[in-house]
């Protein structure tokens, strides 16, 4: 699985006088195997290792570094001798704690750097890999004669070989007269006591032939592996071959037995197994762990933009936004707001369907290094302005179909900037005139317009400095079980959410995805899979404010989308929908259900229409939201929301004592650890305590069971459960709902514990049966304890945006009537 390698870029400072700073990439899954790091030759850079980043970044830490004067470290005019090239490595290492034994690799004369710094520090090195390392560096008459011209006459050739060398002259010049004509490997090569490999291509002409083939039978032991069809850039040219030689170097090397490395390194991947047993069903191509690159979450959209400027970003109602567009317009909201004093720090409330504004506007406020607080559709002027003043936001930008509520939001909460939108904004000309006539006279004095106050702005990114525990989001709990909690997402938690999100789908292609966005990005589930993941692989999404079955299959025919996060209800809709196959929805290949449970039913029909791939997932705000699915290319189990993501740990504990581990198949609380959990309750220490521990475990409220395999099934909130007798075992509303599901005439049914008694709440069918048949019914298959006192018939229950059960509200509402009788 490719990613991008410039993520995970550090700037190391190896000099104060003059200020050197090396550009590093570092990726760490957790608990590396080994440690990596690669040495580039002259004139190369950090990113010629791609291909070996890839491939060893899976189990091991692996660090690329653009050498001074090259790639994105700093060019100062000096310092390019060898001994100054060493300290630069030594305290590189330093500052990235680069503690342990390292295979050290280098390239061409990086080569020649790793052979001084292993016979420096043998001591530091686990193996050395030589990979078209001359024994001395020769340049052809033509290039010394180039290297000896004055440096003002060779800025003139500059622009012609920036393909091929990634230095300007100034720095190149004295690299190659103090260091690389100087060097001389011969001595040194037989002076080497670490296991070495040589790697060199067989047409390799940089040099002269001898210069390479010599240099394997210089060391003594080493291996040589003479690699066909490929000349100098070999680990470009033939990159698989190049690593499986790695591999076997790696996998032998100089052991006593050709088993006792295999063991030593297997016994690492057992220990986390061990602990984790779901790792051993993970599909091919998806990581134990997952790196998480040190940067605020905005730099997705960054290297998307750096990537594929040019793709579309944002399908929306038959406009089109390119990722530089959408890079753009960000930047110019985050001006925008830093020119009103609104900064790091500072709360932005943001009340807007699926539209291009709200991409626009959420990278924008974390770009200002301020929070943005989403504030969920349906959320009413009460609710609202309760958010707005626990949060002291500083703005709020929404519809100005929603001007009325707004202004209200800000009379009653002092909210000092109000933006206001129309949906038509980014559309063709002739929709958005339509637009604004349809919405004219929807204003609220003193409010900003949305376009007009983003348009004289810098199109330039702010220069605010955003560190990855910096706070990016505040997202209030969809309140189903209780009041609505500010949640803290920093900007490690999404990105890391994010990226492991995106591993969890190893097939999906950088730059060519398609994302059907239905899921609001107000709500967390949309936010990380409906917007962040797709930016972070470069997709282009295709926004929908509302879920309309016509509309949203007009849109599937239409746009082709690859991948479709959404919830059961959605997929039913679409399934039962008459006539669907003229859509042409057989494009979806890939479909995460989060929110509520997926019924096979409905899993096999959406399947079957697409033939692509439906499977539930689980998560919670707290965490992001998602933590666990079931592998789109493995093994599914039906009722399971699956298996932890990568870098995820879960556990079960006892619902009494929640410290206490329980054995697999017993029932209790799920609680999980990673780095996508939150940082806390916005202004709510006691809450925070009651569910985040020291040690980072969040308890997530939801009673469930994990099998043998490290499969997890939910029960119910915890909330939600009851004790029919004291002391005695727990009882949960699906003990009861799954039965009343049985009767023909249901469509749907809640239970809900009002004093320690269950009441049934009912939607039914075309026939509706009686209360007394339905108690009779229960009376016939369930104890007496878990029968419904009272059977309450409804059009519809209360629900959150995206469809689930506001279980409070039914007890809130008919808990008094149902006390008195």
């Amino acid at each position: 699985m490719d990613i991008d390698l410039d993520l995970y870029r550090h700037e190391i400072r190896v000099s104060s006088d003059p200020l050197v700073r090396l550009s590093a990439i570092d990726i760490s899954p957790e608990r590396p195997e080994r440690t990596f790091v690669f040495i580039h030759g002259f004139g190369g850079q950090a990113t010629q290792w791609q291909y070996q980043l890839h491939k060893f970044a899976l189990k091991n830490r692996v660090i690329a570094l653009d050498m001074r004067g090259h790639g994105l470290s700093d060019k100062p005019s000096s310092g390019y001798e060898m001994s100054r090239i060493q300290l630069d490595l030594e305290t590189a290492l330093d500052r990235l704690n680069v503690s342990t034994p390292m295979v050290l690799v280098g390239h061409s004369f990086g080569g020649a750097i790793a052979t001084d710094f292993a016979l420096n520090h043998p001591e530091r090195i686990e193996r050395l890999i030589l990979i078209a390392t001359a024994g001395e560096f020769k340049l052809n008459p033509l290039f010394r004669l180039g290297l000896h011209l004055p440096t003002w006459s060779l800025r003139g050739i500059e622009p012609f070989t920036r393909k091929w060398l990634s230095g300007p002259p100034h720095a190149l010049k004295p690299f190659y007269l103090n260091n690389l004509s100087r060097w001389v490997g011969w001595d040194k090569f037989a002076k080497l006591t670490v296991p070495t490999l040589v790697i060199r291509g067989h047409r390799d002409a940089v040099f002269e032939r001898p210069l390479f083939e010599k240099v394997a039978g210089s060391i003594v032991g080493a291996e040589e592996e003479d690699i066909g069809v490929s000349g100098h850039m070999v680990m470009l040219e033939r990159r698989e071959a190049v690593n499986r030689a790695i591999s076997r170097f790696l996998d032998g090397g100089s052991k006593k037995s050709w088993r006792d490395d295999l063991v030593a390194v297997k016994s690492e991947r057992d220990e986390l197994t061990v602990e984790r047993p779901w790792l051993r069903h993970y599909e091919e191509g998806v990581p134990y762990t997952v790196g998480i690159p040190r940067i605020p979450v905005h730099h997705l959209l960054r290297s998307a933009v750096r990537r594929f400027p040019t793709r579309t970003a944002l399908y929306f109602e038959g406009a089109q936004i390119s990722y530089r567009k959408l890079n753009h317009e960000a930047n110019r909201f985050a001006n925008a707001l830093t020119a009103m004093g609104i900064g790091k720090g500072a709360r932005v409330v943001l009340y807007l369907p699926n539209i291009p504004q709200a991409v626009i506007a959420f990278y924008g406020v974390v770009k200002a290094g301020a929070m943005a607080v989403f504030a969920p559709p349906m959320t009413d002027a009460e609710e609202l302005t309760r958010q707005v003043k626990l949060v002291e936001a500083r703005a709020l930008v929404t519809l100005n179909l929603w001007a009325g509520m707004a202004a209200q939001v800000q009379q009653n909460s002092g909210l000092p900037l109000l933006v206001l939108t129309d949906a038509g904004e980014y559309l063709s000309l002739p929709k958005r005139l339509i637009s604004r006539w349809r919405n004219r006279g929807l204003n609220v004095a003193g409010a900003m317009h949305f376009r007009r106050w983003i348009a004289g702005q810098s199109d330039q990114s702010p220069t605010v400095e955003v560190a990855p525990e910096d706070l990016a989001v505040i997202q209030f709990t969809g309140g189903t079980t209780a009041n609505a909690k500010g949640v803290m997402l920093s900007h490690r938690n999404l990105v890391a959410n994010a990226l492991q999100t995106r591993h969890w789908m190893p097939k999906a292609e950088e730059g060519r995805e398609r994302f059907l966005c239905t899921v609001p990005f107000s709500h967390s589930y949309g936010l990380t899979t409906s917007l962040n993941v797709p930016i972070s692989l470069g997709a282009s999404l295709i926004l929908k404010p509302q879920f309309q079955i016509k509309d949203i299959l007009k849109s599937v025919n239409k746009y082709k989308p690859t991948i479709f996060t959404g919830v059961p209800s959605m997929y039913n809709a679409i399934s039962n929908f008459r006539g669907v196959r003229r859509y042409g929805i057989k494009s979806i290949k890939a479909c995460i259900s989060g929110s509520a449970p997926l019924h096979v039913e409905v899993q096999e029909s959406f399947e079957k229409l697409t033939k692509g791939k439906l499977v539930e997932g689980y998560g919670l705000t707290e965490a992001s939201p998602v933590t666990h699915a079931n592998p789109l290319g493995g093994n599914r189990k039906v009722g399971s929301i699956g298996i932890p993501l990568p870098s995820t740990q879960a556990v079960i504990v006892d619902l009494a004592r929640a410290r206490k581990e329980v054995e697999p198949g017993q029932i209790g609380e799920l609680a999980i650890r990673g780095p996508q959990v939150m940082m806390g309750y916005w202004k709510d220490e006691e809450s925070t305590r009651a569910v985040l521990m020291d040690d980072g475990w969040l308890l997530t409220g939801d009673v469930a069971q994990m099998d043998e395999d490290g499969y997890f099934r939910i029960i119910a909130r915890k909330a939600d459960m009851w004790y029919p007798e004291k002391p005695g075992k727990p009882a949960f509303p699906r003990d009861v709902e799954e039965v009343i599901y049985e009767i023909p005439q249901v469509k749907e049914a809640v239970v809900v514990a009002v004093a320690g008694h269950p009441f049934a709440f009912v939607i039914a069918g075309r026939e509706r049966p009686t209360a007394e048949a339905v108690i009779a019914y229960c009376k016939r298959r369930l104890p007496p304890q878990l029968i419904p006192r009272f059977v309450i018939f409804m059009d519809d229950f209360p629900r959150t945006f995206i469809g689930k059960v506001l279980r409070r509200e039914l007890a809130k509402r008919y808990g008094k009537q149902i006390a008195g009788e």
